[in-house]
């Protein structure tokens, strides 16, 4: 059912690879509630997914931009201005890689030159955003912007190696660049910690379905799915959420404040 949430607004969305990612459901999501907006994503990765498919269903227009240029970030923001006639009220920052988790390269041994790839790809990428979006003048007043995470951030998970201490630095990016932006233009930014979910990123994770059912386990309303992600994401969108920012916003059924399910216990034989 839609509610007309984002009924007349206008958003960029980032990372759409294929019908299993955060970012497609999101577009999805967003249309049915009444916005129009741009996709974009890296050349590479375009090559990679099925994007058109998305734009035909969304009526969308696609402009390719790599997030850590800052050129065609600019271009990317004043060329959806161009297509969508006027100021962006929303944009979903859904991007992440990292070499060394391709490259199955134990974090205590990380390549250095990966490492700095994927901090400018998946955490720096969103302050080049900000600051090209903010020079332009680009984001509507209230706007908000939301960047994918993962608690990782917070806790140590063996297998997320490098990219835990990149999304630290994504949310550390989302507060400080959300005081700025909320004072001069109250615009919005939080991030939002997902549960494991199965993307085609998320599956090339080590020990990841072990993970996903763990975590399954744990929360008490189970993991959340990549479509229960984009209707939060809508909400943050909306001017139902206009006093929420500078939050890391967790959105995994209860997963991190859960310490040790009965179904966990179970398991060890603990009654």
């Amino acid at each position: 059912m839609a509610y007309g949430l984002l009924k007349g607004k206008k958003g960029i969305i980032t990372g759409a690879l294929d019908e299993n990612s955060i970012a497609w459901k999101v577009a999805e999501k967003a249309y049915e509630e009444g916005a129009t907006f741009v996709l974009t994503n890296a050349p590479i990765a375009m090559r990679m997914g099925e994007i058109n498919k998305l734009a035909e269903k969304t009526s969308s227009q696609i402009i390719p931009a790599d997030a850590t240029s800052v050129d065609e970030l600019t271009t990317l923001f004043t060329q959806s201005q161009e297509v969508l006639g006027g100021k962006i009220d929303f944009v979903l920052h859904s991007i992440g890689m990292s070499v060394n988790i391709r490259k199955k390269i134990p974090y205590t041994e990380s390549n250095y030159d990966y490492f700095m790839k994927g901090i400018d790809v998946s955490a720096m990428s969103l302050h080049k955003m900000l600051a090209v979006a903010k020079k332009l003048d680009a984001i509507n007043e209230w706007g908000s912007v939301v960047a994918l995470t993962h608690m990782a951030a917070q806790r140590t998970f063996p297998f997320y190696t490098d990219m835990a201490d990149i999304k630290a630095m994504l949310e550390s990016i989302a507060r400080s660049f959300g005081y700025h932006y909320g004072i001069e233009k109250k615009v919005r930014i939080n991030t939002v910690s997902q549960s494991p979910t199965k993307t085609t990123a998320g599956t090339g994770i080590k020990g990841f379905n072990d993970f996903f059912d763990y975590a399954n386990a744990i929360a008490p309303l189970g993991n959340a799915s990549a479509e229960d992600c984009a209707n939060y994401c809508i909400t943050l969108f909306s001017d139902l959420t206009r006093m929420v920012t500078m939050q890391n916003l967790y959105h995994d059924g209860g997963y991190s404040n859960t310490g040790v399910s009965t179904t966990i216990m179970k398991k060890f034989g603990i009654e």
